[in-house]
């Protein structure tokens, strides 16, 4: 019989760092309000969570990679919105952010939910912070959660067999910002 493996959005006794872009902040600072809501319904103690802010999403993978450093968090949530302008600049900073904080979660293994809008809009953004796309800071946090309890159960000397079916993420996906 095959071994199922998939984690659980338990956030008991875990310590999460979230890391906020201030730019746009009308929308990261709804991101956070949902991801720290999320943190908190699913387990995670308020004195376990600490928010670090940083100028913009550029910077969000230097921030990870020093809270990774760290050792002291067992995930961490990324929150960002880069807005299409009339410049190439969205891509870039786009492009960086998320090549950023991926070589991030995999060099340190952390448990990393990613919740960096990148719209063509203002008015998408909004619709990803709690209007008709979900709320994606809410998304990020569970992910982060999940992703923390499947590590943990990977690294468990004896596996722990799947707890069973689980209700799928609002948006279909596995914590992708669209």
């Amino acid at each position: 019989m095959n071994r199922s493996w998939e984690g659980r959005p338990d956030g008991s006794g875990l310590r999460v760092a979230v890391v906020v872009a201030r730019f746009n902040q009308e929308i990261t600072s709804r991101l956070l309000e949902g991801a720290l809501r999320a943190l908190l319904e699913h387990g995670v103690a308020e004195e376990h969570i600490e928010v670090v802010w940083v100028p913009g999403s550029f910077e969000l993978p230097l921030a990870l990679d020093g809270i990774a450093r760290t050792r002291r968090f067992g995930a961490a949530v990324v929150l960002g919105a880069v807005v299409r302008g009339e410049t190439p600049h969205f891509e870039y900073v786009a492009a960086a952010a998320a090549r950023g904080i991926s070589q991030v979660a995999l060099r340190h293994r952390l448990a990393t939910g990613f919740g960096v809008l990148t719209t063509g809009s203002w008015e998408q953004a909004e619709e990803r912070v709690g209007g008709q796309h979900g709320h994606k800071g809410e998304e990020a946090a569970l992910v982060a959660l999940e992703m923390a309890d499947l590590l943990r159960r990977l690294r468990a000397p004896e596996p722990e067999p799947d707890p069973g079916p689980r209700r799928p993420l609002r948006s279909g996906g596995r914590g992708e910002s669209d």
